[in-house]
């Protein structure tokens, strides 16, 4: 595999993730609560409501859209349209303001959505630009760049905020053109290696088709079926911590929205650390034995939140989640590439998506009404137990022999 085109795959998880720390974790998410929807009581549950339609929504149309990628061999023309699209809706958050839950609730939703079909497209193409000796680097490159790109947007963000006046409306326009512009080498370097396969039916009706096949198949591919288990839960409980983690920073221990962004910004350089320390242990020790160290950590992330009572304990807590969010997220990818048939990856990587959009609608849903109901400090033990419960599962996932420690 060439250098150049791992590198060009790269670029997408460098772009979607300013998306992601821009929007749904720094910027936005306060700003929804505190400004869109101000004087609301279930400012928290709207919020958390917005992201779990988004989310919903990839769980309907996410294997039927992996199979149309895969029948069609358009994997890498859908990719680029669902960045489009996040992009656009991302620019739209430019006309919100206070009262416009609405409006600011469905561009969420188109955006969210975007990106996360996007994620399931490029994940499927890990299986073919690497190897099950070293897939688990490769996927730690991409999630390293994507850290890397959260840390750029964030950058730019913070310039924004300084120089322009009333830039936090502005930051969305300028994350936009950050992501489109970041995706020009994945246009220019990745391949489309797949050629349509014959089909006596459309391919929108084949797509759905593909789910029922899917389905079917899934239960015979156990250890993968077990490992999306684990994974539902443990990322119920990440899901909860980023769509929550600003708002809590802000709300609970005061923190500002440059604040905010510093700690962010140490953050991606940490999850970045943690997805290329990640990715090398994975190769090493097994992708399972490297996630459960990842977990355990998660589990001490969760507990310190919920002890912190100062700004800089936290920005401790919010370091160490950085190296577990990158080496977990890391070693998900890894799993599901080596546990699924490598023809049908864009398929099998659509149930990937459909288990993370569902547990990232209970997580956030949980964390938000809990939050309404109990306060914030309480709410964040909830992530505790989706970490212990992904824990427990993982433990009984086996990996076929390439894919455990060399010697």
């Amino acid at each position: 595999m060439r250098r150049r085109e791992i590198f060009g795959w790269c670029c997408y998880d460098f772009a979607n993730s300013a998306f992601v720390t821009v929007v749904i974790t720094v910027v936005f998410g306060p700003y929804f609560t505190g400004v869109v929807a101000a004087g609301s009581g279930a400012a928290n549950t709207l919020w958390s409501a917005a992201l779990s339609v988004s989310q919903a929504v990839v769980i309907v149309f996410g294997p039927a859209l992996g199979v149309m990628a895969d029948v069609t061999a358009s994997k890498k023309k859908f990719l680029l349209a669902m960045m489009w699209v996040c992009a656009a809706a991302t620019a739209s958050l430019r006309f919100t303001g206070p009262g416009t839950v609405a409006l600011a609730a469905a561009l969420v939703v188109v955006a969210y959505a975007a990106f996360s079909f996007g994620e399931n497209l490029c994940a499927s193409f890990l299986s073919e630009l690497s190897t099950p000796e070293n897939c688990g680097r490769v996927s730690g490159y991409g999630w390293s760049f994507g850290y890397l790109g959260g840390l750029g947007a964030l950058g730019l963000a913070l310039a924004v905020l300084h120089f322009v006046p009333g830039g936090v409306q502005w930051v969305f326009v300028a994350t936009a053109v950050f992501m489109v512009l970041a995706t020009v080498p994945v246009a220019l370097l990745l391949r489309e290696r797949k050629r349509p396969e014959p089909r006596a039916a459309a391919w929108w009706r084949l797509g759905w088709e593909g789910i029922g096949r899917s389905a079917r198949d899934l239960p015979r591919h156990r250890e993968l079926l077990k490992f999306l288990v684990a994974f539902f839960f443990y990322m119920s409980g990440l899901g909860a911590v980023v769509a929550f983690a600003a708002i809590y920073s802000e709300k609970v221990l005061g923190f500002t929205t440059a604040q905010n962004i510093a700690l962010f910004a140490s953050l991606q350089i940490c999850s970045a650390a943690g997805a290329l320390l990640g990715g090398w242990w994975q190769d090493r020790a097994g992708p399972v034995n490297a996630l459960g160290l990842s977990l355990l950590l998660w589990c001490a992330v969760a507990l310190g939140a919920w002890l912190c009572e100062g700004k800089a304990a936290f920005f401790v807590v919010g370091n160490l989640a950085g190296l577990a969010i990158g080496s977990s997220q890391a070693g998900s990818r890894t799993v599901v590439a080596l546990l699924s048939p490598r023809e049908r990856a864009a398929e099998f990587f659509g149930f990937w998506g459909v288990f993370g959009k569902l547990a990232a609608i209970v997580g956030p849903l949980t964390m938000g009404v809990m939050a309404d109901l109990c306060g914030l400090r309480a709410a964040i033990l909830s992530t505790l137990v989706f970490f212990v419960l992904g824990l427990a599962v993982l433990r009984s996932v086996r990996m076929p022999p390439t894919a455990r420690a060399r010697a």
